[in-house]
């Protein structure tokens, strides 16, 4: 039994946030799936990083080529083969867990962040064209992406709500994910094969935070705020799953919109390498590990419940966080704005490689 098993067994899930090609077709993937990996994400970087720092899909771009495919019409035929792919790796998990897990998450367009109806079309799109029941589609949680994400869960579309940083967002994707299934139970639609995670971004939260701790001179805070948000987070995914509400759904069979910690791999190399795993280990949660963090978990992490310990003390962090004159949440807007155009940035930057390849090839 692995460490990733032991988890499973407290009630967290880790997923893996990573693909690459040849890693999927060589059995990598699926040599983590029998050491207890039970999902993975994907996202514009993660992608950009695939396709254009490796020969993996050159072949299929050539041909894609010739035929006289566009840069738009080549990334999507690459990114979905690859999706399906990852899908029918993690289906076994998908069908022993009774639609659980087994989960593989794409993001819809980045650049349409700011534009719900855009953003539902590109959901409904792309969900239709990978066909398959495990798949996730991304979704940021934008003012402008929640309505979205009721809409594609009312819809029944797996959602995966990407860059939350501040628990007023967090909230609102909770909320979205509840309103989506009432539409979904009320059209006759099946609670219990709609599933949706989360997102909730951890590291850069420090990253930010520290810097601004730094010029005030203080250092006990540092490294401390990012896992104490997340700890904060947690505290009101129980509420909000706990209430009449959501009893009426759970009463159909509708499993809870888990929390999911992205960002997970440490920032600063002062801190432990698995900092934001450690001690953000619950039931109904996952978390999403680059291969390094991943790696590194299964080495020397630590397996323990440790979501709820010293709750109390995340939330005297917080206090004393905005007692100091940082506002979290300006932080966490900032962030989140930060994050949607990083990774608008990252899919310029992919089209442009694909773009290139095309050309040469």
């Amino acid at each position: 039994m692995t460490k990733m098993h032991e988890l499973t067994k407290l009630g967290q899930s880790v997923w893996l946030d990573y693909i690459l090609r040849s890693f999927t077709e060589s059995g990598g993937l699926g040599k983590l799936v029998e050491q207890g990996l039970r999902g993975e994400t994907s996202n514009p970087t993660i992608f950009d990083n695939a396709i254009s720092k490796s020969t993996d899909y050159d072949e299929d771009m050539r041909l894609l080529a010739r035929a006289g495919a566009s840069v738009d019409e080549i990334y999507e035929a690459l990114a979905i083969d690859d999706i399906r792919h990852a899908c029918d790796v993690f289906r076994p998990i998908y069908d022993q867990s009774q639609a659980a897990d087994g989960y593989v998450s794409l993001e819809v367009n980045p650049t349409l962040a700011h534009e719900t109806e855009r953003t539902l079309s590109e959901a409904k799109r792309l969900f239709a064209a990978v066909e398959r029941p495990n798949l996730m589609i991304k979704i940021p949680g934008t003012p402008e992406g929640i309505p979205a994400i009721e809409a594609a869960i009312g819809q029944g579309i797996n959602v995966n709500v990407t860059l939350l940083f501040s628990i007023e967002h967090y909230q609102a994707s909770a909320l979205a994910y509840i309103a989506g299934l009432e539409k979904f139970v009320a059209t006759g639609g099946e609670a219990g094969r709609i599933a949706s995670v989360a997102s909730f971004f951890v590291s850069r939260v420090d990253t930010y935070v520290d810097k601004e701790l730094e010029k005030i001179g203080n250092t006990e805070l540092q490294g401390k705020i990012a896992n104490a948000n997340a700890k904060a987070a947690y505290a009101r995914f129980k509420e909000i799953f706990a209430g009449e509400r959501w009893q009426k759904l759970a009463a159909h069979g509708a499993r809870v919109q888990r929390p999911l910690w992205a960002s997970t791999g440490t920032k600063n190399q002062a801190y432990s390498d698995v900092l934001y795993v450690d001690n953000l280990i619950g039931p109904y949660t996952v978390n999403t590990l680059p291969p390094a963090t991943l790696e590194a978990f299964m080495d020397h992490g630590r397996v323990a419940l440790t979501i709820e310990e010293d709750l109390d003390q995340a939330h005297a962090q917080l206090k004393h966080l905005a007692e100091l004159g940082i506002d979290l949440d300006a932080v966490t807007q900032r962030l989140l704005d930060d994050g949607v155009a990083a990774f608008a940035r990252s899919f310029a930057s992919l089209m442009n490689s694909i773009d290139e390849k095309r050309q040469k090839l």
